[in-house]
């Protein structure tokens, strides 16, 4: 209690100016304050501050350590929030990144009720398929959907995300039912251009092996909601995610094909750049996704918050 009361005092003198000034706002007099700070250098054996009869400056260890002084006294304040009035209760302002169209159909839906349930938070999501640097960049929380990079950054895996070969009935009846991969170098099929994605082609698991197809059609677009658009006018077939096309699929508007044959999933991925430290809003957001996406009746057609 006593070193926590000496770093408290510390902190309210570089924020007020003065021991006179930090001493009033706590209502002690001002040796108190003094002998506080005298008994904290001791400790360290450092001297944090300079003190004259007009003003105070800090020595550059006093600097370095207001820092860390700060940071420590938000901690304790965030924990103690955390708790009050008998429940968790984060604050603040939150900062998340998603794919533009997966966040559309799958994050902007669920944000008024994260804010519903913690009143206190304020959020800006940013829906972007440039893959955003969020430790420059200053983003707490990003989505992202596919294979994961080795990288410094931490990812938790909050739903598979698996793909199709999708067409509309209309398509299928004009040009027949590809019943394995190779059949569909007979189909217009829609692609995405090379400079988005998808470079690799078409994922297929072949008698065990995962094997890539370049399929070719009339149509391609540097746009996956396009293609998406177009394979719902019946123009050919689509690879599509699962989360994009699941509910036209249980409607009938769309036929699901090459079952079979369908690559492992990849993941859709929370992702921040550290474990530890991790603001109680960030923690909340990750939890409040991975409960919403972990939930197998959200992804049977269900394209808004459950």
């Amino acid at each position: 209690m006593d070193r926590l009361k000496q770093i408290e005092s510390f902190v309210a003198v570089s924020l007020r100016g003065s021991l006179t000034a930090a001493a009033r706002a706590e209502g002690v007099a001002p040796a108190v304050i003094g002998r506080r700070i005298d008994a904290l250098e001791e400790r360290l054996g450092v001297k944090l501050l300079v003190r004259t009869t007009r003003r105070i400056t800090f020595t550059h260890e006093g600097s370095a350590f207001l820092e860390d002084c700060q940071r420590l006294l938000a901690d304790i304040a965030n924990a103690e929030a955390s708790v009050s009035a008998g429940g968790v209760k984060a604050s603040g302002h939150l900062r998340i990144t998603a794919p533009a169209g997966f966040g559309r159909r799958h994050v902007a839906p669920l944000v008024p009720r994260f804010l519903q349930q913690h009143a206190d938070v304020s959020l800006s999501l940013n829906l972007s398929d440039r893959v955003v640097d969020i430790v420059n960049e200053g983003v707490d929380c990003a989505v992202r959907v596919g294979d994961m990079p080795d990288s410094s950054l931490v990812s938790l895996r909050l739903a598979d995300n698996r793909r199709l070969c999708v067409a509309t009935p209309d398509y299928l009846a004009r040009a027949g039912t590809p019943a394995v991969p190779a059949d569909l170098v007979r189909h217009d099929c829609l692609t995405l251009s090379s400079d988005a994605s998808q470079t690799r082609g078409w994922a297929f698991q072949v008698s065990g092996e995962l094997t890539h197809l370049r399929p070719t059609g009339r149509l391609d677009c540097s746009d996956g909601q396009a293609l998406h658009d177009w394979c719902l006018q019946g123009m050919g077939i689509a690879w599509r995610s699962t989360w994009e096309v699941e509910r036209e699929v249980a409607e009938g508007r769309l036929v699901a094909l090459l079952e079979d044959f369908a690559a492992p999933p990849n993941g859709i991925y929370a992702v921040f750049p550290q474990r530890k430290h991790l603001p109680l809003r960030v923690r909340l957001w990750i939890d409040f996704l991975k409960h919403t996406y972990g939930d197998a009746a959200y992804w049977k057609g269900a394209l808004q918050a459950p």
